[in-house]
């Protein structure tokens, strides 16, 4: 099938700037829409905008993010809109708008030491892999450089950085709209004690990634789960929707040939079974499309 028969056949046509002609959109995005769901597309910004909640001229309410929060209430409008309103608000409380303009992280690099988490690179479907190496966790020496309330600024200007830069570079990359991540996971060392003194953080960027993000999550893997993760998983699932769990792939110490099945060895950290080792380390090379100064071995272009 041609692209025009594409998107003759969708209630919506294919978004803008696509050169990949294999491109075909999954179901529930721009280019793949039926009627019904096209028909709530317009009907949920209509009545935003008749609520005072949406404007169409802010561009981060375009039709792929109206859409984020259809596709997680399964087109439900009436759910979708209230999803979306609830999100607004946090915003509004949580002083996003302030946080992207003014927030500043300069314990990076040693927040990186306690704690690492970083995008690094792209995925063999051009998402953006985030690492997080809960198991490298250090508590103490974390909250004697950082704080609770820091990090988690730090994760929404991440949320929003993803959005607005991270996604759209990707997307040119491709050649395709790109709208999700590749997550790895690293619970190498986690013990229950462990956990359960960050279990607060954890359900609360838990709670922010599905509520207020909704649908950015594409491929999830939790690697080095202990024998006992049962036990903390039992925890957390609770707290997620079925969607997300679904997308959530566990896996033991055996975990290389499935990265590296989504992952070009070349993208993948060494630490995981690739081969790429950026010069200062890959956690803090943010080395990906999104990047100008560093090319995609990693090597840095400019100051």
């Amino acid at each position: 099938m041609n692209s025009d028969a594409l998107v003759a056949a969708s209630a919506s046509a294919l978004p803008e700037g696509i050169t990949d002609l294999s491109y075909r959109p999954p179901p529930g995005r721009l280019g793949n829409l039926t009627v019904i769901q096209q028909h709530a597309l317009e009907k949920m910004k209509k009545e935003l905008a008749a609520e005072g909640h949406y404007f169409e001229a802010e561009p981060r309410m375009n039709d792929a993010t109206m859409l984020r929060f259809l596709r997680a209430r399964k087109f439900d409008v009436p759910k979708a809109k209230q999803m979306f309103i609830a999100a607004e608000k946090w915003r509004k409380d949580f002083g996003v708008d302030d946080i992207v303009k003014n927030f500043d992280f300069p314990e990076l690099n040693l927040v990186d030491k306690y704690y690492p988490q970083y995008y690094h690179k792209i995925d063999k479907d051009g998402r953006p892999v985030y690492v997080e190496r809960l198991g490298q966790l250090d508590l103490k020496a974390l909250y004697g450089v950082t704080t609770q309330e820091r990090q988690l600024k730090r994760l929404v200007l991440e949320y929003e950085k993803f959005l607005s830069e991270r996604l759209p570079a990707c997307s040119a990359a491709a050649g395709h709209p790109v709208e999700t991540s590749c997550t790895i996971l690293d619970l190498h060392n986690v013990s229950l004690s462990n956990f359960y003194r960050v279990k607060d953080y954890v359900m609360q960027t838990a709670s922010i990634g599905q509520n207020y993000y909704p649908e950015c999550m594409g491929k999830f893997y939790i690697i080095n789960a202990p024998f006992l993760f049962s036990t903390v998983w039992g925890f957390i699932k609770p707290w997620l929707d079925e969607v997300t769990v679904a997308k959530i792939d566990i896996i033991g110490s055996s975990y290389k040939d499935k990265l590296l099945a989504q992952i070009d060895a070349d993208n993948l950290p060494k630490i995981f079974g690739g081969n790429c080792s950026c010069p200062g380390g890959c956690s803090l090379s943010d080395a990906g499309p999104w990047n100008t100064t560093v090319d995609s071995g990693g090597e840095i272009l400019s100051a």
